[in-house]
This record gives structure tokens, C-alpha cells and sequence, in this order.
């Protein structure tokens, strides 16, 4: 049984922008404090045998210059690595670069901050069709299965689970939660509150395969 409402709470969401060479990108950064020690997160971050446990799995080189795919979502290089305190890498998916990195920073008492911040150049379209929740949900669900590789259980995903787990209310209930969410944090951003509660129905909408009518 999960804690929809304590790990939908657990994590914080924030939206901001950085120009780049190539022109206007958007920043969305994820985090959460888990009760395990940075060396142990760095490690399920970036071992390939324990990265399947709690994310997908994954093929290729994970070492800096090397070219990773992750099975059915994105590939891309490692750019840095930096044991144990993070990584970044290219994030390349449905034909377009967008860029990820990885920070762990020790929150004391052998618990560990993980921030992961994802820069993408999306058009205003795009954006304000779907806004942050388009991928902002897809890491929610990544930060929850690392919750529960990391957690005494140590569960962990089962992708069979996962996918039952995701048509079940509780995952419906989870996605509507982060759906709601990353619109908050879009509001703060600064988009108008009817755009981002639109883009977030139909995000939602979109991940539990619910007609907007």
C-alpha cells in the first residue's frame, strides 16, 4: 500500500527558465529527502543493476562519454559524473535533446537530499497546452520507486505491478495528485491560473487515459 498522499507531499516542484545557446529553455527541478546515505543513492542512481529496480531498465555505457538507452522512454551521453554527489547527462527522446542532472547533497542523519533538474526547450504551444506536468509526472513516479527501492522494504518496481499499480484508483489518485501539483508550481512560475489548471486536466488527463470530454 503507498502513501499517495505522504509521497505526493514529500516532494518539492519548482518551474524557471535559463537561456542557452540555442535560445529560451524551461527548468523543471524535483526533489526529496530520503533516509538513506548519499554513497547508497548515488549508487541506485547509477549501478545498472539497481537502476532497473526503481526506474527501467537499461542498456549501454554509463560511464562519462558513453551512450545509455533506457528500454521504451529516452538514450542520450553522460556528459559528468561526479561520485557520489551527482551526474548529468542528455535526456533524448521522441527526436529532441533536452539535458538532466542529478545533485545529492547529505541532509544529515544518514539521509540524503536528491534534486534532479531537467532543461528542455518547449515552445509557448506545447507549454501551454500540457505545461510542466508532461514530464513533471513521469519523475514524480520515478522519485516514488526510488522511495520504495530505498525504503526498509525495499521493494522497489515490478514493471507488471507498475503498470496494474498505474490503472488501479491509488495510481490514478497519485498521477491527479502530481497533475495538481505541477500546476501549482506553474502558477508560481507565473502562468496564468486557468492556463495551468487546463494543462493540468489534460496532462492528467492524458496518463490515466481519461477523456477531457
Amino acid at each position: 500500500m503507498i502513501d499517495v498522499t505522504g509521497q505526493i507531499s514529500a516532494v518539492e516542484r519548482r518551474i524557471g527558465d535559463r537561456t542557452l545557446p540555442a535560445g529560451q529553455a524551461r527548468v523543471l527541478t524535483i526533489s526529496q529527502t530520503y533516509d538513506a546515505p548519499v554513497d547508497d543513492v548515488f549508487d541506485a542512481c547509477t549501478n545498472p543493476e539497481r537502476i532497473p529496480r526503481w526506474f527501467l531498465p537499461v542498456s549501454g555505457d554509463l560511464s562519462v562519454g558513453g551512450r545509455y538507452r533506457l528500454e521504451g522512454n529516452a538514450e542520450g551521453t553522460v556528459e559528468r559524473c561526479d561520485p557520489p554527489h551527482g551526474f548529468a547527462a542528455t535526456w533524448e527522446f521522441g527526436g529532441e535533446v533536452s539535458w538532466i542532472e542529478v545533485r545529492l547533497s547529505d541532509a544529515g542523519a544518514g539521509r540524503t537530499r536528491f534534486e534532479l533538474e531537467h532543461v528542455a526547450h518547449v515552445d509557448d504551444q506545447r507549454w501551454a497546452e500540457f505545461g510542466p506536468g508532461a514530464v513533471g509526472i513521469g519523475w514524480d513516479l520515478a522519485l516514488l520507486g526510488l522511495a520504495s527501492h530505498l525504503g526498509a522494504a525495499g521493494e522497489g518496481v515490478d514493471p507488471a505491478a507498475a503498470a496494474e499499480w498505474m490503472g488501479s484508483d491509488e495510481g490514478r489518485r497519485f498521477v491527479a495528485g502530481s497533475g495538481e501539483r505541477w500546476t501549482a508550481a506553474s502558477v508560481d512560475a507565473g502562468t496564468s491560473a486557468d492556463q495551468a489548471r487546463a494543462a493540468g486536466e489534460r496532462v492528467t488527463a492524458f496518463y490515466t487515459a481519461t477523456p477531457t470530454g
